[in-house]
């Protein structure tokens, strides 16, 4: 049997009761009669209040879809308590009765406003926490798209990490190669010294097997480093030794030059041992160069994947915190406690200050803290409200008891009324009201506790599930009531809960485990990056130094062989006019040539020294700006030049600045070596690349443009995002731009925008002050100004 009968049943037992007192009453005074229905009239409508009252709590308690039914159900108990109350008036003998009719009335009338009232609140209580509900999922459904998008990360961190591995196996064949190749050629030498000293008749015979034996090894080995070259794409580098193992070995197996003889040549020409050293040496400082920016760039890579598993992790705990509080929550509503509701709004602002400090994507981030702050600022109004529907139920208990008591009043008025009119009757009235108040209340007590024992176990199990989400019991369930109903809704909603959270908890261990792998190489990482940018500087800085060292060694060799054949002549007094003035132009132009190629070496030589110590110190100095961005960018020549690309340098003044070289350096390097990766595809014509310097007040603005293909606008918002990169297949990892906006952003006290149209090339332009502030001090930006990091 449901609640509602039950309560008919204990309502409609003392009606039955009192219409047979009525009966016996009317059978022996009509007055008597009169006085008995008024007082059976006011116990009536003490009982409807009652189930009123009954009814209301339950619209408290029920779910909100179910709570329309219950307030037209209080509607109706008022109306008709009201319209008895109508009814009782013609019962009413005195003015002391009349008064009472009347005090019941209105109380009961604005209990019925205050019920109004509190529909009103509870219906927007109720929006309320949907749209905290909502709010909730949206947030989770944040933290799982945050989760997603780290997850792409890894997923390009991947395959970088696969990239960078197989480029440093293929450097590091070249360079074994390159070692084996050296020893033979050593070998070799060891066994041509041995012939010479053994010239003796019978012993060259001898020592013949061993030196071929050496020469076969050489060309082997030369076979095999050819073969790592044309495997790393080098196949010029590849033809070029065996052009010089074929000619090391006729050299030391007795035949002519060859290829290397050049008609007209000086006799006295390197070596081919000591040409075959030279370039094996050459190639061991550029892929040895290239071999440890590999290991570092490798190392810098697993760096990232510590922190995007640590990202990836706050968002997980994210989510299940906001499971956690939005089910606290949901009981403290449940339970109408404003103190331990208002306990969750700090709870929430905690949260939003987590979700403030993660480093995702903006976007998605300021989507997280609005739907926390949305969620703060709708319980803030539910607790509000949640005072004002407390207050409301505890007037409407107050005016249920004045109602209660003015009718239990009348109650006894009328039979004190009835009284008057014959003792004769007292007795049975007596008899027959202790036999209605005890079967009365029999029922109700029995009613009541048909109802208050599975509440309690309800409770009990509600409050043991809540404890041990494990535990799955809920006596209630099998209930066909009202109880049952709640009991199977909060089963469903704790399973759900249970499910969540063992989905986060598997996950968090997960992350727990790969985070642990990974912190093992994390303090290894702290310079790599500017390591890999040195090794890649120190290779172009000694290619660029070879050209002028071999011009000039070219033009001194000349110059003695010059001057070789023209001592005999002189000396032989057949020296002619002609042949002097032709000795002279050419031992002038010589000179010019030497002094010309040795003063572009001295500079390159200066310019790297500067641009080196910068790299490698991380010290705050003053230095000329113009100058010093001179030197730097004539290092990074060999980045341009392979691709023809033309770099220029903007600066109409000279000022100097005190900041950080060694992070500017870095900014600039990455900012041009990126501009020579991504403006100018493969197979597209010289582009140009300009580097533009000024000074506005105290803030450094620097330029760098070119005039390549621009940027998509799909990618021109996420260019600083770390791994994001349109040239993997060109070796590049998507670092380079994410350490810039760092580097900018943090260690410069800078900012950073982009402007970019496809087809129309790109500025980026980075400002920063001109004497940053020191360590931990506010930085103070220009009036008016916005730091962007893209456009």
């Amino acid at each position: 049997m449901r609640v509602g009968h039950r309560i008919l049943l204990v309502g409609g037992l003392p009606i039955a009761i009192a219409a047979l007192i009525a009966l016996a009453g009317w059978l022996l005074l009509a007055e008597a009669e009169r006085a008995r229905a008024g007082a059976v009239l006011a116990g009536t409508i003490y009982r409807t209040l009652t189930v009123a009252t009954t009814v209301r709590d339950e619209y408290l308690g029920a779910r909100p879809e179910e709570r329309a039914d219950h307030a037209e159900r209080f509607a109706r108990l008022t109306s008709d308590a009201a319209g008895r109350l109508a009814d009782l008036r013609r019962f009413a003998r005195t003015a002391d009765q009349d008064a009472r009719i009347d005090a019941a009335r209105r109380a009961l009338a604005e209990s019925v406003d205050r019920m109004q009232g509190l529909v009103r609140i509870t219906r927007e209580n109720d929006g309320l926490i949907a749209e905290m509900a909502d709010r909730a999922a949206t947030l989770i459904a944040l933290a799982d798209q945050a989760r997603d998008r780290q997850r792409a990360a890894n997923t390009d961190l991947v395959a970088s990490l696969t990239e960078k591995a197989r480029r440093l196996r293929l450097v590091r064949d070249v360079v074994t190669a390159v070692n084996d190749l050296r020893a033979a050629v050593a070998e070799a030498e060891i066994g041509a010294a041995r012939e010479t000293a053994r010239e003796v008749p019978g012993a060259a015979q001898a020592a013949e097997v061993p030196l071929a034996a050496s020469l076969v090894r050489v060309r082997n080995a030369a076979r095999t480093v050819g073969a790592a070259l044309r495997d790393d794409g080098r196949p010029d580098e590849a033809g070029e030794l065996l052009i010089l193992a074929a000619a090391y070995e006729g050299s030391r197996a007795g035949a002519e030059p060859g290829i290397l003889a050049v008609a007209g040549a000086p006799a006295a020409l390197p070596s081919p041992a000591n040409v075959l050293g030279e370039w094996c040496e050459r190639v061991l400082k550029l892929d040895g160069t290239a071999q440890r920016s590999l290991h570092d760039e490798v190392s810098q890579l697993l760096a990232y994947a510590v922190q995007a598993n640590e990202t990836e992790q706050a968002t997980q705990n994210i989510a299940l915190a906001t499971l956690k509080l939005g089910q606290r929550t949901a009981e403290a509503l449940s339970r109408r406690d404003p103190a331990a509701a208002r306990a969750m709004l700090a709870e929430g602002e905690a949260l939003s200050a987590t979700a403030a400090a993660l480093p995702i994507s903006p976007l998605i981030q300021g989507e997280m803290v609005d739907a926390i702050d949305g969620w703060r600022e709708r319980l803030e109004t539910t607790i509000g409200r949640l005072r004002r529907q407390n207050s409301d139920i505890v007037e409407m208990d107050r005016l249920a008891a004045t109602i209660g008591e003015t009718a239990r009043g009348l109650n006894e008025l009328f039979i004190t009324d009835a009284d008057r009119y014959g003792e004769s009757i007292r007795s049975l009235l007596l008899v027959g009201a202790t036999a209605g108040l005890v079967l009365g209340s029999a029922a109700a007590l029995a009613v009541a506790r048909s109802i208050t024992g599975p509440l309690r176990g309800l409770q009990r199990d509600m409050l043991a599930l809540a404890a041990d989400p494990s535990r799955r019991h809920l006596g209630a369930v099998e209930r066909r009531d009202e109880l049952g109903d709640m009991a199977r809704a909060t089963r469903v909603f704790v399973d759900e809960i249970g499910r969540r959270e063992r989905a986060l908890r598997r996950a968090k261990e997960e992350a727990d485990r790969t985070l642990a792998e990974l912190r093992q190489t994390q303090a290894d990482l702290i310079q790599a990056e500017k390591l890999a940018s040195l090794g890649q500087l120190v290779a172009g800085v000694a290619h660029e130094i070879n050209t002028p060292l071999g011009i000039a060694l070219t033009t001194a060799t000349l110059v003695r062989d010059e001057a070789r054949d023209f001592r005999p002549v002189a000396a032989g007094n057949q020296l002619s006019r002609s042949r002097l003035l032709a000795y002279v132009d050419r031992v002038q132009e010589g000179a010019h040539l030497l002094a010309a190629n040795l003063s572009r070496a001295a500079d390159l030589v200066h310019s790297f020294k500067q641009v080196a110590v910068d790299r490698v110190s991380d010290e705050r100095r003053r230095f000329p700006m113009r100058e010093w961005l001179d030197d730097l960018l004539r290092s990074l020549g060999p980045l341009t030049r392979q691709g023809g690309h033309r770099l220029d340098l903007v600066a109409p003044e000279t000022f100097e600045a005190e900041t950080y070289p060694g992070a500017l350096a870095q900014v600039v390097t990455n900012l041009v070596k990126n501009a020579v990766v991504h403006a100018f595809p493969e197979g597209a014509p010289p582009g140009r690349i300009a580097v533009a310097l000024s000074r506005e007040g105290a803030w450094v603005r620097l330029e760098v443009r070119d005039d390549g293909r621009g940027i998509a606008p799909a990618d021109r918002e996420r260019i600083f995002d770390p791994f994001f990169t349109t040239a993997r297949h060109r070796g590049s990892s998507g670092l380079g731009m994410h350490i810039v906006y760092n580097l900018v952003t943090g260690r410069l006290q800078g900012r950073i925008a982009v402007e970019s149209r496809e087809g129309e090339g790109t500025v980026i332009r980075v400002e920063f002050p001109a004497e940053p502030a020191p360590e931990g001090a506010t930085r103070r930006l220009p009036a008016g100004a916005a730091e962007e990091h893209s456009a």
